[in-house]
């Protein structure tokens, strides 16, 4: 923590008025040598000398009585900046939170939805091949849709998803640093979420994804606040 300290004085109390009586005497004794010179043409008057620059001397400050007075400015600011940190954190964690648990909402979407997509990508198949051939080969189109399903199966993104997910709601509340371990749990975040719109077949699966994708990235920016 770096601190800096200003002193400003309110008021000089009348008895603190002081003179610098060494360098009164010293201008004192220059002018008269100027005066010599000058033929008694320079004549001065007090306030002329105390008009002059070092003629006015200040009392020394005591610094071991404002000691006390330092310290608790110290440790209220201290204190007033632990209590904001605490609120924004608060905050923080709301957001973070929030976002969490709409990501668990698109994750179960994406998890009803793909049957859905893989029936409508198979009738679309059966369609297609109908119209191309009188005698469809059915055996070699169950083969294209075992295929299909493994090269499109979500599952494991969904599943690594959740964990990530779920695993940022534990960390969140841990009382010690967590900014760099969210950081990284939202980079793997964004991994599954951006394979997952790879292999979208569907409009649907892809919003789903760019969802993700905005959710994350609205994380990702809060995180970078966090300690």
């Amino acid at each position: 923590i770096e601190c800096a300290l200003g002193c400003k004085k309110q008021f000089i109390p009348v008895q603190a008025f002081n003179v610098n009586i060494e360098a009164v005497q010293a201008l004192l004794g220059a002018a008269a040598k100027i005066e010599q010179q000058m033929q008694g043409a320079l004549a001065f008057s007090a306030l002329d000398v105390l008009a002059f620059p070092g003629m006015q001397q200040e009392p020394e400050i005591n610094q071991e009585q404002l000691m006390p007075g330092i310290k608790k400015l110290i440790s209220d600011t201290v204190r007033l900046v632990l209590e904001a940190r605490e609120r924004e954190g608060r905050q923080l964690e709301l957001i973070v939170e929030n976002r969490c648990l709409r990501m668990h909402e698109f994750v179960k979407a994406a998890r009803v939805k793909m049957p859905e997509v893989l029936q409508n990508l198979r009738t679309r198949l059966i369609t297609r091949l109908t119209e191309i051939t009188a005698q469809p080969d059915f055996d070699r189109l169950e083969q294209e849709m075992v295929f299909l399903v493994q090269k499109l199966d979500v599952d494991e993104e969904l599943d690594r998803l959740e964990t990530h997910i779920n695993e940022v709601l534990r960390i969140i509340k841990l009382d010690e640093p967590v900014g760099r371990k969210l950081d990284f749990l939202m980079q793997e975040m964004n991994r599954e979420a951006n394979t997952l719109g790879s292999k979208s077949a569907d409009k649907e699966m892809t919003r789903i994804s760019i969802e993700l994708k905005v959710l994350i990235e609205q994380m990702r920016e809060q995180i970078q606040n966090i300690e």
